[in-house]
């Protein structure tokens, strides 16, 4: 929907601006027609005091010798002349004795006349001599004039002087009222004033063009672009883009405008995409759930098989134990027989306690190896964590014919570590090398030791498969394994990795490719 013409924001900038300037611009006209009225006002009160004070100089000396005919022609003379419309001097009593007009020479002039009250407040009210102005302003025959009245005071020449009756007492001995033509003055006045208002008028309607001009390509332009843009992106045009190029506020908001519209456009795409592939996401989502619970199924195994295998190695402690005693008691008889016949047997006997004690220890080490103790860190020996760790899992080499070597290049090394959790650590990484071995005939795995610095490294290396490239950067996440589900879970080397962290060590992937693996791992030495 478009908005009406008086309802744009750029018309009524333009509306604003202009009344602003009219307003602005009325004001400055009407002060200066004011100034320049007053200063023409007062310019021709100048002329005319001036011309009164000639007037008056011109007839002093005729009114000293009482030169009547001298000063009846002079002031006719100077009343004709060009701006000056009458001359008149009153005496004492306000009785007209001199004019250019000679048909009021000797009418009286009351106080209350308009030529009077200039100097009499009231009829009766002593004349004020000195006063700032003494004009007025009155209009004759549709023209303005300017009266000035001039006082002529009682000067010691005149009550002096022997033609005269003056008392020196007399403050004045005439009027002199001189009216002057504001013809001129009105029409300069006029003149100017619309030459005034004519200026103040053009230049109002070009401020107010150019303000137009400048609001049209500055606001009205880009607020037509903005409303375009919004009017297409609510079609859904979320590619549609700005290109003002300006370093104002609009060339900010277009900018921001524009990546808002491309982030709008980019969660539209990615809303869309992941709509039209939900159902695949779910079946996968579905597919990744199922294997987890298969997963966490297994765990349960491993996990009763792990509490199975403490209660089998606990029940199968106490026969082993019987077996052991007993075995020794007969070597020790057949021993005290002292008989040849005897020899054999006891080297059987002997053999029997050896292999029993031997599953004691097997027995013995299993029960440490599945008790759960707590995060208890003590000083132990690595090279027998290491020994008990293989003593374990030595079946494991013997069924598979792998040849176990080790490689301990240090006799005595320490650890603070949680045993139970090193050796766990240690086996899971062993039996992952015999399992990558498995399908092959024979083989051998290396544990090698040694101490760099104030580390001790532990090397396990394999003749398996290797590890692909693709499964190197996932090979230590949880539940992340390359076996088949019912041959593993994923937990193994995850955990190894937990119990390096835990142990402030490192573990990584040496070196891998289809001749094998060699897992390193970086433990400090106490």
């Amino acid at each position: 929907m478009k908005p009406r013409i008086y309802n744009k924001l750029s018309i009524k900038l333009v509306i604003i601006t202009t009344l602003v300037l009219i307003a602005a611009l009325s004001l400055h006209t009407y002060q200066t027609i004011g100034f320049f009225k007053e200063n023409l006002i007062n310019i021709s009160k100048e002329g005319a005091f001036a011309t009164s004070d000639i007037i008056k100089r011109s007839t002093r000396y005729s009114m000293l010798l009482n030169r009547r005919e001298d000063l009846t022609q002079t002031t006719r003379t100077l009343g004709n002349e060009p701006g000056i419309k009458k001359i008149r001097i009153y005496n004492k009593q306000g009785i007209i004795a001199y004019s250019s007009d000679t048909t009021e020479i000797g009418q009286k002039i009351y106080k209350t006349s308009e030529a009077c009250i200039v100097c009499h407040n009231t009829p009766d009210a002593k004349p004020i001599v000195d006063t700032p102005d003494n004009t007025r302003t009155f209009v004759m025959n549709n023209e303005r004039v300017l009266g000035l009245i001039n006082p002529i005071k009682n000067e010691p020449d005149c009550y002096t002087s022997s033609c005269h009756a003056h008392k020196s007492t007399d403050e004045l001995v005439g009027i002199l009222d001189v009216w002057v033509s504001m013809k001129s003055a009105d029409a300069t006045i006029s003149t100017g004033t619309r030459n005034i208002i004519f200026t103040s008028i053009l230049i109002t309607i070009l401020i107010s063009a150019l303000s137009g001009i400048f609001i049209f390509y500055l606001v009205n332009k880009p607020l037509k672009e903005f409303q375009k843009a919004i009017v297409e992106i609510g079609k859904g045009n979320l590619d549609y883009r700005f290109h003002i190029k300006n370093k104002d506020e609009f060339g900010i908001i277009a900018y921001q405008f524009n990546d808002m519209s491309r982030k709008l456009s980019h969660a539209y795409q990615e809303i869309k995409d992941w709509s039209e592939n939900l159902n695949e996401k779910v079946e996968a989502k579905t597919r990744e759930l199922k294997n987890i619970y298969d997963q966490i199924v297994q765990i349960e195994k491993l996990a009763s098989l792990g509490k199975l295998s403490a209660t089998v190695a606990h029940e199968l402690n106490n026969p082993l134990e019987g077996i052991l005693t007993f075995s020794k008691l007969i070597s020790k008889r057949l021993a005290g027989e002292n008989k040849e016949g005897y020899a054999k047997i006891i080297q059987y006997t002997e053999m029997i306690s050896d292999e029993a004690s031997r599953c004691g220890k097997i027995v013995k080490d299993l029960l440490l190896f599945s008790h759960v103790d707590g995060e208890e860190f003590i000083v132990s020996d690595l090279i027998s964590l290491l020994d008990k760790s293989i003593s374990l899992i030595n079946h494991h080499f013997e069924i598979n014919n792998i040849k176990l070597e080790r490689d301990f290049a240090s006799k005595d090394i320490k650890l603070k570590c949680n045993p139970q959790k090193i050796q766990q650590m240690l086996i899971s990484l062993m039996i992952n090398a015999i399992e990558s071995m498995s399908g092959r005939s024979g083989g051998k795995i290396t544990v090698k030791l040694t101490q760099e610095n104030n580390e001790a490294v532990i090397r396990i290396s394999d003749c398996g498969t290797g590890i692909s490239d693709k499964d190197i950067p996932h090979i230590f996440e949880p539940f992340y394994t390359t076996k088949e589900l019912s041959h593993g879970t994923g937990l193994g080397l995850s955990i190894v990795y937990g119990i390096v962290k835990q142990h402030k060590g490192k573990i990584e992937i040496e070196e891998t490719s289809i001749k094998g693996t060699t897992f390193k791992i970086t433990l400090p030495i106490t």
